[in-house]
């Protein structure tokens, strides 16, 4: 298996720096702690983005206290057991990891959480990979994504992953996903809105397993449901709803900056400002916060996946502004705290 990550989407927006670098803000509230939940790290020629990239983002302004990997299929290993190579993902994390952690380059804790891949349609052996990647990750390696994401509407499947149908409902999956709650691993769900009552359905079925809904959801506005924005919002709203109904289900603020939720930011002839990013955000963002309170909110970066969009100050601008108006404790919780807890990444500095 080639080590290059593949598009974790279909519709990942392509980086362009020249364009990106069209736009320049200072720092909004430079001294509020961040710890950004979601990233990845890979080695595509076309668009690599490995740790120098990671900390040059990182350190770009805002205050990064920590970051969570999140696989990418990247750096799996290239031989022995099928279900065993994704093993290979977390060793390179956790060295990036170390790197990070001797202090040789600030202060930021970069992938102080590591999320990988276990096949938990292994069912019960799903046990032995899991607690391999526990060994593996010294400490860092804090749960499983399995991505679920299908929709009949093939255009907007996922490229590197391709599920199948009812994945979350399946009785073999249950089996594997039972063996992370005793081991202290938690879930990232990955999903298209349609599904988003499967999810509900697992994760009533396991109430001691936390839970972490990626990018608000999977809001699906290309596709089968271009032009079809207030139905698919009104839809996606009733279903988070019954969603955050589960106290052990939180959700990731962010993923806006793929080509699913429809905004064509990536096509103009000059990157958007935070504030165009805030306005057109801000009713998913504050949806989730109503229904989940910031407890169970955490802002991500979906770096590089959204870069295509717009940078990494220029987002967490966005971010900051669409929270201009919350307690400090609230967005204590938003930027860091959530995350930090979640993830169970201890005292972030």
């Amino acid at each position: 298996m080639s080590t290059t990550a593949v598009l974790p989407n279909a519709t990942q927006v392509p980086v362009k720096p020249a364009w990106l670098d069209l736009r320049h803000e200072p720092i909004l509230e430079p001294a509020l702690p961040i710890v950004d939940p979601h990233h990845h790290l890979w080695a595509r020629a076309d668009n690599p983005y490995m740790f120098d990239h990671l900390l040059a983002d990182a350190t770009a302004g805002h205050d990064v206290r920590a970051t969570v990997f999140i696989d990418c299929r990247s750096m799996y290993r290239a031989g022995g057991p099928a279900e065993l190579r994704p093993l290979g993902e977390t060793e390179f994390v956790n060295g990036v990891a170390a790197m990070s952690a001797s202090g040789a380059y600030g202060s930021a804790r970069l992938c102080a959480g590591i999320v990988g891949f276990a096949d938990l349609t292994l069912g019960a052996r799903a046990e032995i990979v899991l607690g391999a990647h526990v060994a593996l990750g010294g400490g860092r390696f804090k749960g499983v994504r399995h991505i679920s994401a299908w929709d009949p509407d093939e255009t907007i499947r996922s490229a590197s992953s391709r599920p199948p149908r009812g994945l979350l409902l399946d009785k073999t999956f249950r089996e594997g996903f039972a063996r992370l709650g005793p081991l202290g691993l938690s879930f990232d769900a990955w999903l298209f809105h349609p599904q988003l009552d499967d999810l509900t359905d697992l994760a009533r079925a396991f109430p001691g397993t936390a839970i972490v809904m990626d990018h608000v959801g999977g809001a699906a506005h290309v596709g089968a449901y271009a032009g079809k924005h207030d139905a698919v919002f009104a839809d996606w709203k009733a279903a988070m709803a019954r969603l955050a109904s589960c106290p052990n289900v939180s959700v990731k603020l962010g993923g806006l900056g793929m080509k699913l939720f429809g905004f064509d930011f990536h096509e103009r002839a000059q990157p958007p400002s935070s504030e165009d990013l805030a306005s057109a955000w801000r009713p998913y963002i504050e949806t989730c916060i109503e229904l989940f309170g910031t407890r169970r909110c955490m802002y991500e970066s979906n770096f590089p996946v959204d870069k295509g969009s717009c940078s990494y100050p220029v987002l967490w601008n966005a971010f900051k502004r669409i929270s201009a108006g919350a307690s400090v404790a609230e967005k204590t919780d938003l930027f860091s705290l959530t995350a930090a807890r979640f993830y169970r990444l201890g005292e972030i500095g």
